[in-house]
């Protein structure tokens, strides 16, 4: 199933091997890297890009999506969904190349995204992690609708420096979770 979500200001669809190229160019720098699990490769090339595209294209269901400005991918938001007895909730990340910082785009493609997966993977909860100084992100998250849940403290460790995290998070309040017992 393609995913083509049209925003005021980009669009979010299914990732497309042409992107490759794009999406290198995008990652493909420390700021971004900084602020990402270190399963992302700094530097990041188009070989993990095409890696990457790969991967996310084979995935079912597809979770993951180009954030796309005048026909160019430009960043990656995606969410992953939790097993057992958490999989009505999902871990949602995003990045977005340094250019189109501060423009709102990461915003607008959160909510979006966070629409998205509990309408149609009856999810009762997105949270996510990002690392305390990432203010940027924090901002995005309260902005999209998001709620601080907590700080892990001493939770991570990203370029050798232990760091704190904080844990937000989107409750769909709006319905019953799925197989509740009202």
């Amino acid at each position: 199933m393609s995913v083509c979500i049209a925003l005021p200001s980009c669009e979010i669809r299914s990732w497309q091997t042409r992107d490759a190229e794009a999406l290198a160019r995008c990652a493909n720098s420390r700021a971004i890297w900084l602020n990402l699990r270190d399963a992302f490769p700094h530097p990041f090339t188009k070989r993990d890009a095409d890696a990457y595209i790969r991967s996310v294209r084979k995935r079912s269901p597809q979770t993951a999506f180009a954030i796309v400005v005048d026909g160019e991918a430009v960043g990656s938001i995606a969410f992953k969904p939790q097993q057992d007895v958490e999989r009505v909730s999902a871990e949602v990340g995003y990045f977005l190349a340094e250019p189109f910082w501060g423009r709102g785009i990461a915003t607008e493609a959160l909510v979006a995204v966070t629409s998205h997966a509990i309408e149609t993977y009856g999810l009762t909860r997105l949270f996510a992690v990002p690392f305390a100084w990432n203010t940027a992100s924090c901002r995005v998250l309260e902005k999209a609708g998001y709620s601080l849940e907590g700080r892990l403290y001493r939770s991570a460790i990203k370029d050798g420096i232990i760091t704190d995290q904080l844990q937000y998070a989107f409750i769909a309040t709006d319905r019953p979770p799925l197989g509740s017992r009202d």
